[in-house]
Order: C-alpha cells, then sequence, then structure tokens
C-alpha cells in the first residue's frame, strides 16, 4: 500500500508499518509520530536510536524487557513516551516491521 505523509509517498503494510525502511526519516518519524499524538522528544529518540541499533544487530525490534535490561528504560518511562503499546508505537514511528511479540 501507499501512504501520503510527510509530502512524500511511502509503502507501508495494512496496518501502517513502513515495508521499505530505506523512505524512512526525521520527518517521516515526526509525522508518524503526530498521527498517533505523540510529539518526539530527546527521550523519545534515544528509544527510536537503541531499536535502530539492536535492529541492525540482531535483526529484530527489541521487546520491553530488552528495551529495559539493555537499553537501560524502565517499562514506565516507555508507557510513559509511547502510550498504549509502546514497542509497537515506537516500531512504527521509527520505520521498523511490526515487532513479532505484538500480535
Amino acid at each position: 500500500m501507499k501512504k501520503e505523509i510527510a509530502g512524500v509517498t511511502i509503502d507501508v503494510d495494512e496496518e501502517g508499518y513502513l515495508t521499505d525502511r530505506s523512505q524512512w526519516n526525521r520527518d517521516i518519524a515526526n509525522a508518524l509520530a503526530a498521527e498517533l499524538g505523540i510529539t518526539l522528544t530527546d527521550e523519545h529518540w534515544k528509544v527510536l536510536e537503541f531499536i535502530e541499533k539492536d535492529f541492525k544487530e540482531r535483526g529484530t525490534v527489541p521487546g520491553i524487557r530488552r528495551l529495559n535490561k539493555v537499553g537501560g528504560i524502565p517499562t514506565k518511562k516507555l508507557y510513559e513516551l509511547f502510550p498504549d503499546g509502546p514497542v509497537r508505537k515506537a516500531a512504527l514511528i521509527g520505520g521498523f516491521p511490526k515487532p513479532a511479540s505484538c500480535v
């Protein structure tokens, strides 16, 4: 599927996750976040950068436990930054596939 966002057309699946991460950039991230009612701050970017680093190393989006233990990001903080499903929302905003842990 195609989606128009931040003045460009991106490829997404039926749930809105990017299917071609090379199309992702910070402007797209900010626009995707805005659609979810989130304004990205430096704290959000720290989470997104950890997910990106971990994804490059492991090939999967890290779950909450890994964000906690390896990323050093408390669960409570994740829910403050990305309410109602922090890993799912962070993956969508970051241009990653839907996490396997999210059904």
